[in-house]
């Protein structure tokens, strides 16, 4: 596990060269948008309600004593709530909507490694693939808020905390590297198998989606460089993945 997480984060280290070799960028200028655009949007929502859920918890505390102190408390763990359900909201929106846009760009990263100009690929349209996406996203929302809520609530017991942190982390990394593989797997896997063969793999989803979540740290560049890179990374192994599990479709053409 601890090994494909390396794994999963070492192919970071040639997605920037391999996006200009392949010239790339043009692919990810409306998902660059989509993403700043929901990014604001979350922000500017998570600024506005951090205070008012703050006071909703607080409210909890009846009594006069310790008022103030678990006041304070609420507040940054309304904070930190209203951060975690924007991360995961923003992920999911953004893999979901950028679906149609990345495939392209996980097609071309396959024919560059495999050395195949084309493939009997399941031929899909641009809805098809958004609808994928929105499929994909949506059940992984649902799954992911089922696991972070009650880990949220960990927040109030004192050194379980700092371990629910790491917990968090990683749920939201795998289901952040779940959305990125799969641009790759949806050509060869159908729904169901996608699923089966990212819980197979999850420290190379893990490891994936923990770049993800610290990219999203780094002010404006991280949202424009998250998806990009993340998609670039998590092609590179999906498809070493699928060739030496030899699920890679049949019928192929070779570059002459």
């Amino acid at each position: 596990m601890i090994k494909n997480i390396i794994k999963g984060i070492q192919a970071y280290s040639g997605a920037l060269a391999l996006i200009s070799k392949l010239s790339l960028w043009n692919f990810f200028f409306i998902p660059i948008i989509i993403s700043v655009i929901t990014a604001s949007v979350i922000g500017f929502s998570a600024y506005v309600l951090s205070d008012n859920i703050g006071e909703f918890i607080a409210e909890i505390w009846i009594w006069d004593f310790g008022k103030e102190t678990f006041t304070t408390i609420s507040t940054f763990i309304g904070a930190v709530i209203v951060l975690v359900i924007g991360l995961i909201l923003y992920k999911h929106i953004v893999l979901a909507l950028s679906a149609p846009f990345m495939s392209p760009v996980s097609e071309k990263i396959e024919m560059y490694l495999t050395g195949i100009e084309r493939h009997n690929y399941r031929n899909t349209t641009f809805t098809e693939q958004l609808w994928r996406g929105i499929k994909i996203n949506m059940r992984n929302l649902v799954k992911e808020l089922l696991f972070t809520i009650p880990i949220l609530l960990l927040k109030f017991i004192p050194v379980v905390n700092i371990f629910s942190t790491v917990l968090l982390l990683m749920v939201q990394a795998y289901y952040a590297g779940f959305g990125n593989m799969d641009y790759t797997l949806e050509r060869h896997l159908n729904y169901r198998e996608s699923v089966t063969f990212v819980k197979k793999h999850k420290g190379i989803a893990i490891g994936n989606g923990i770049v993800f979540i610290l990219f999203l740290l780094l002010p404006v560049l991280g949202v424009l460089l998250v998806l990009p890179l993340s998609v670039t990374a998590a092609s590179i192994r999906t498809v070493n993945l699928l060739k030496k599990e030899k699920l890679l479709l049949e019928k192929r053409v070779f570059i002459s």
